[in-house]
């Protein structure tokens, strides 16, 4: 009997270790986005990538309005959504994907705060950013990052750049803007 209580008691410890490893280890961002860059060439799609990290209220804000009953279809057929998650606190740090915060940095956003988030082509071109920029130019220099798109002027830039790298319409564009002017 003993021998089979330590048995039985070997066994779930060392399958609750496996498990514990396996949860611990996040995809990396190179394998997410590989298969972003497959799926959006695929489906002749641009590329969402959200940068966010389990704490960012403003990062659910973000998902929830992507994700409302209004929202949702309009994205989906227009993008594939990818989430990248960095600048997690240190009980949280195995959620992160490695690599992440390095390609957050190429696009210019280790100051930004999160969300930050970029649209890409099926190639990984950079289309745009979720920047505000003083001059209303696009340039390899940040302005302001709007995060989740909540404050008028923020919702019309998220509006444009949604315009210009997908196939929305102006009235389905109109039901975003309304959906994420309730993030204030």
């Amino acid at each position: 009997m003993n021998k089979l209580f330590l048995s039985l008691t070997i066994s779930i410890l060392l399958s609750g270790v496996v498990n514990f490893a396996n949860a611990q280890q996040a995809k990396s961002s190179t394998e997410i986005m590989e298969a972003a860059y497959k799926q959006a060439s695929k489906e002749n799609k641009n590329i969402l990538l959200i940068f966010h990290a389990s704490w960012c209220s403003w990062c659910k804000k973000m998902d929830a309005a992507i994700n409302d009953k209004s929202c949702k279809n309009l994205f989906e057929e227009n993008y594939c959504i990818v989430h990248l998650t960095v600048e997690e606190n240190d009980k949280n740090k195995n959620l992160e994907n490695l690599g992440a915060e390095e390609l957050k940095n190429k696009f210019h956003g280790e100051s930004s705060g999160l969300p930050f988030w970029v649209i890409l082509d099926n190639t990984g071109k950079l289309l745009g950013d979720s920047y505000i920029r003083k001059d209303g130019q696009s340039t390899d220099l940040p302005g302001e990052n709007i995060g989740c798109p909540a404050a008028e002027n923020e919702v019309a830039a998220f509006s444009a750049l949604l315009k210009k790298t997908s196939k929305l319409t102006d009235e389905e564009l109109l039901i975003i803007e309304e959906r994420f002017k309730h993030n204030k």
